[in-house]
C-alpha cells in the first residue's frame, strides 16, 4: 500500500495571510534567512563605509598628505569595493535559493490540496486556469519570499544609517533628505493600495486566457475537423486584448510610484548638493564632506528605488496572494477516514442509497444491493441513468446524499482513501495515458512494481508483442493523447494497471466497448483471471459481456427496476432481462 501523503499546510491553515505564509515557508530556511540577513546588513555597512574612505582621500590629498597615506587610502577603497560586490553575489544566491525553494514547497502544498478536492471544483475550473494559478501566480510570489522583508528592512536601515550620518555633517542637510524620503514613502504607500486591484483584475485576465488556450489546444481535431480555427482566434484576440489591457494599467499604475520616488529624490539631490556648496563656501565643511553629501545622496537613491520596486512587486505578489488564498479557501466534502479494508475478496453492500450531482435531481434513488464477495454483479440501464455513478460512489469520489455504502462490512466514509484506492481498481472506456515511459503509465510512477512483474502482465494480456516493437522497452515514451497506440492497445493497457495492483474489487465501466472482438476476445481469459477470488462489477455496454456475471442490476429512473441471479432473470419471461435478451438489447438501448 502507498504511503498517505502528508496532509497539506493548504488544508490546515484556510486563508492564510501574506505573513503566515511567509513564516510557514521560511521557517524550514531559517539558517539561510538568518544567513540573508547578515548578507544584507554587511552589504548596507560596506556601501556607508566607501563614501567616507572617498572623503577621507579627498581631505587628505587637499591638505597634503603624502602618497603612501593616499594609497593606503586607495588599496582600502578597492578592497572594500571587491568584498561589497562579493557580498552582493553572495546575497543573491541564497535570496534566489531561499525564494525558489519556498515557492516550489507552495506549489506543491496547492496541487496536493488540488487533488483531494470534490470533481465538482473541476468542472467549474479549467486545467489551463489551474495551471496559472499553481505555477503563475506562486512564482508571483518568490520575490517576496525571497527578498521582500529583507530588503525593505534593510534598505530601510541604510536610509535611517545615511540620515544620521548626514545630520553628523550637518542638520540641515539630514532634515532636507529626510523629508524627502518621508514625502516618497507616503506617495508609495497610497499607490500601492490603488494598484492592488489592478494587479487582481489583471492575474484573473491571464487565468481565463489560459484556460481558454489549454481547452482549445486539447480538442485541436475537432476544431479542425469542424473549420472552427477562425471561430478559436477570434477567441484568442480577444483574451489577448484584454490581458493586455489588464496588464498595461496595473504597470502604468504601479510605475506611477516609482517615478514619483524618482523625481523626489532628484529634488532632494538637488537640495543636499545645493546645501553643501553653502556650507563648504561657508568655511563650515570641507570639500570632502560636500562629496560625502553629493554621495550619500546618490547612494540614496539605490534604497528607495529598491524600496519602490519591492513595493510594486508586493502589488503583483498581493495579487497572486488573493488567488492563491481563494484557492487554498476551497474544501473538499469527502473527509478521510482511518480504518483499513480486509484482504481478499470484497463484499459490496448499498443500503438505501440516494445520490444526485445536482440535489434537486437526484440520479439515484433509493438503491440497496448486497454482492457477496467473490460474486460478480452486472449493471444494465439506458445512459445517463446511474450506472457509471455507482462505481465513482464506490471509489469514492463522492459520497451518497442519503444512505450507507459498504465495502468488506466497512463503510466507506470510515476508509482511507489510500486503502480504497489499493483496494479497488477500475477500468473505464476512457483510458488516461500520461507522457511518460510505459514503466510509468502501468505502475502509475510506484516505484515498488518489478519490472518484471509488468513483463508477465503484459505477456498474460497479449501485449508483449506491442512492447517488443517499441525502441526502449518499458522506457518508451507514450503521448498523453496515445498517438501511436491503437484504442484497444490502450485498453489492453489500463487492464494491465489493474492486474498490477491486484484489487479486492474489480469495476469494468464499459472496459470493452472500444475494442474490437478479435481484442475484446484476447483479454476474455485475463479478464477471467482477473476476477478469479474477487469480486467484479461489469458496468455493460453489450449484453454479451453479462455471461461471465453472476447477477444482474437494471436500473431506470425510479430505482432498481430488476435485480437477481442472472440465470434466474434470463429464465422468467416475465424479467426485463429476459426481454432484452429476447430483442438484443434493442429496448435497452431506446
Amino acid at each position: 500500500m502507498r504511503t498517505p501523503a502528508a496532509q497539506p499546510w493548504a488544508e490546515r491553515s484556510a486563508q492564510p495571510t501574506a505573513w503566515t505564509l511567509l513564516a510557514h515557508y521560511l521557517r524550514p530556511q531559517l539558517q539561510r534567512a538568518l544567513i540573508l540577513g547578515a548578507l544584507m546588513l554587511a552589504t548596507v555597512g560596506l556601501e556607508l563605509s566607501n563614501p567616507q574612505i572617498l572623503r577621507a582621500f579627498i581631505d587628505s590629498a587637499t591638505q597634503g598628505s603624502t602618497m603612501d597615506r593616499l594609497v593606503t587610502i586607495a588599496i582600502v577603497f578597492l578592497v572594500v569595493a571587491l568584498v561589497t560586490q562579493i557580498a552582493s553575489v553572495a546575497e543573491t544566491y541564497v535570496a534566489e535559493n531561499v525564494g525558489l525553494t519556498a515557492t516550489n514547497a507552495l506549489r506543491a502544498d496547492l496541487t496536493l490540496h488540488c487533488l483531494r478536492l470534490d470533481p465538482d471544483f473541476f468542472t467549474t475550473h479549467s486545467p489551463g486556469e489551474l495551471i496559472e494559478r499553481v505555477d503563475g501566480d506562486v512564482g508571483l510570489l518568490a520575490n517576496f519570499f525571497a527578498r521582500f522583508v529583507i530588503h525593505v528592512v534593510g534598505n530601510c536601515l541604510l536610509i535611517i544609517g545615511l540620515i544620521a550620518l548626514l545630520v553628523q555633517i550637518d542638520w540641515r542637510v539630514g532634515a532636507a533628505l529626510a523629508g524627502v524620503v518621508l514625502l516618497g514613502l507616503l506617495t508609495m504607500d497610497r499607490l500601492h493600495r490603488v494598484s492592488v486591484p489592478r494587479w487582481a483584475a489583471a492575474r484573473q485576465a491571464s487565468a481565463e486566457f489560459f484556460g481558454f488556450l489549454e481547452e482549445r489546444l486539447s480538442g485541436t481535431e475537432d476544431i479542425r475537423a469542424s473549420g472552427a480555427t477562425a471561430y478559436v482566434m477570434r477567441g484568442f484576440y480577444e483574451r489577448s486584448r484584454r490581458v493586455i489591457g489588464k496588464d498595461l494599467l496595473a504597470i502604468v499604475v504601479g510605475s506611477i510610484g516609482i517615478q514619483s520616488a524618482g523625481a523626489l529624490l532628484t529634488i532632494g539631490g538637488a537640495l543636499s548638493i545645493a546645501v553643501g556648496g553653502y556650507l563648504y563656501l561657508s568655511g563650515t565643511i570641507t570639500l570632502g564632506s560636500v562629496y560625502l553629501i553629493f554621495a550619500y545622496t546618490q547612494v540614496l537613491t539605490r534604497p528607495i528605488e529598491q524600496i519602490t520596486r519591492q513595493m510594486q512587486d508586493l502589488q503583483v505578489a498581493n495579487a497572486g496572494l488573493r488567488r492563491v488564498r481563494r484557492l487554498l479557501g476551497e474544501r473538499g466534502s469527502l473527509i478521510d477516514g482511518s480504518h483499513e479494508l480486509p484482504s481478499g475478496g470484497l463484499s459490496v453492500d448499498l443500503e438505501h442509497v440516494w445520490f444526485g450531482y445536482v440535489a434537486e435531481d437526484p440520479v439515484l434513488r433509493d438503491l440497496s444491493l448486497h454482492l457477496a464477495a467473490g460474486q460478480t454483479l452486472g449493471v444494465l440501464g439506458r445512459t445517463g441513468i446511474g450506472k457509471s455513478t455507482v462505481a465513482r460512489l464506490l471509489l469514492r469520489l463522492y459520497d451518497p446524499s442519503i444512505g450507507v455504502i459498504r465495502l468488506g462490512g466497512r463503510d466507506l466514509r470510515t476508509v482511507a482513501l489510500t486503502s480504497l484506492r489499493d483496494r479497488v481498481g477500475m477500468v473505464t472506456q476512457e483510458i488516461q495515458l500520461f507522457h511518460a515511459s510505459v514503466r510509468d503509465n502501468l505502475s502509475l510512477f510506484d516505484t515498488r512494481v518489478s519490472d518484471a512483474r509488468m513483463l508477465t502482465v503484459l505477456a498474460e494480456l497479449g501485449l508483449d508483442e506491442w512492447l517488443a516493437r517499441l525502441p526502449a522497452g518499458l522506457d518508451s515514451r507514450l503521448a498523453a493523447d496515445g498517438a501511436g497506440m491503437s484504442a484497444g492497445e490502450a485498453q489492453l493497457l489500463a487492464f494491465a494497471r489493474v492486474f498490477l495492483r491486484e484489487p479486492g474489487l474489480v469495476i469494468l465501466d464499459e472496459a470493452s466497448s472500444r475494442l474490437d472482438p478479435a481484442t475484446e476476445r484476447r483479454i476474455e481469459q485475463a479478464i477471467d483471471r482477473l476476477l478469479e477470488g474477487r469480486t467484479g462489477i461489469v458496468i455493460a455496454h453489450r449484453l454479451a459481456t453479462l455471461e461471465r456475471v453472476e447477477q444482474v442490476l437494471i436500473l431506470d429512473r425510479q430505482g432498481v427496476a430488476e435485480w437477481g441471479r442472472r440465470a434466474d432473470l434470463a429464465a422468467d419471461p416475465r424479467s426485463a432481462l429476459s426481454a432484452l435478451l429476447s430483442t438484443g438489447g434493442q429496448d435497452l438501448l431506446a
